[in-house]
């Protein structure tokens, strides 16, 4: 298979999949190996920029995804009036947050450590696709467990969950006392 032919083969598996595809797995559709898709990736954005197209292909994780760059957001979300696309409440944004730094959490986590009950929170994450179920912890009761998507990841402009900001340290916390 020639170069250019790898290339339009992951960008239609791409296309296709509409969703994040495991790297393993956008390899093994195309026939190519394993350690040449972020090469053959690299190649696909290159041609989107010279072109001045408006796709790009996002690395997210060990996934990749076709996606529309950030600068024409305001446009497709326009035409689409989707509530997914809908801002975040500060409560939604604060029950994320607690989610994103502390992965996998129950419900019952997060409503301890915001100190009210988050069940329409979460149930809002979840629609939007921003957070997941990742399982059921091994205690009575068996709680579900949440964990960022890869929606998330693409939301934010991350790659990983790695490239967080880091929390700032408690010596660096405003404090009442430190007010006048």
């Amino acid at each position: 298979m020639q170069l250019d032919e790898k290339i339009s083969v992951i960008e239609a598996i791409l296309f296709a999949s509409g969703e994040p595809i495991e790297t393993d797995k956008l390899a093994y559709s195309a026939g190519v190996d394993v350690s040449d898709i972020h090469k053959l990736v690299g190649l696909l954005n290159s041609e989107y920029s010279e072109r001045g197209s408006a796709l790009e292909v996002l690395k997210l994780e060990d996934s990749y995804q076709l996606a529309t760059r950030e600068e024409y957001a305001p446009y497709i979300r326009s035409a689409l009036e989707s509530k997914r696309s809908a801002t975040l409440s500060p409560a939604a944004m604060e029950a994320l947050t607690i989610i994103a730094y502390n992965q996998p959490v129950t419900r019952s986590f997060v409503e301890d450590v915001r100190g009210v009950d988050s069940s329409g929170v979460i149930t809002n994450l979840l629609e939007k696709e921003l957070i997941e179920e990742a399982g059921r912890l091994d205690v009575p009761g068996r709680p579900v467990t949440f964990r960022t998507t890869a929606n998330f990841l693409r939301c934010f402009g991350l790659a990983s969950i790695d490239d967080l900001p880091p929390l700032p340290s408690d010596n660096s916390q405003v404090t009442f006392d430190d007010v006048e």
